[in-house]
């Protein structure tokens, strides 16, 4: 079973930037989505980007242009840099797999993103 953990969470000013990352327990395989979601109190868990072993890539409306998602084959990894944070962009970030041959989704534990003066 693979385990994902992130980090690169904290307490950030607004205008501010964070870069977090994901890092699987073991190799995943080559054909994959991966993909950053939060949630914040009180609100549904959403999705802020995927990204595909193909390439493709897609971002939430909300973070169009500030955030951006990438991977890192070498090191196994996958990151979200997020610039120009907002006070709305205060949540739990999850990152999440998926082999493109598997139903299954697996989730890390969260990090926390606070954005206040």
């Amino acid at each position: 079973q693979v385990q994902l953990v992130e980090s690169g969470g904290g307490l950030v000013q607004p205008g501010g930037s964070l870069r977090l990352s994901c890092a699987p327990s073991e190799s995943i395989s080559r054909f994959y989505v991966m993909g950053w979601h939060r949630q914040a109190p009180g609100k549904q868990r959403e999705l802020v980007a995927f990204i595909t072993s193909g390439g493709l890539i897609n971002y939430a409306d909300f973070v169009k242009g500030r955030f951006s998602i990438s991977t890192d084959n070498a090191k196994n990894q996958m990151y979200l840099q997020m610039n120009s944070l907002k006070p709305e962009d205060a949540a739990v970030y999850y990152c999440k797999y998926r082999s493109t041959y598997s139903t299954i989704d697996y989730w890390g534990q969260g990090t926390q993103v606070t954005v206040s003066s």
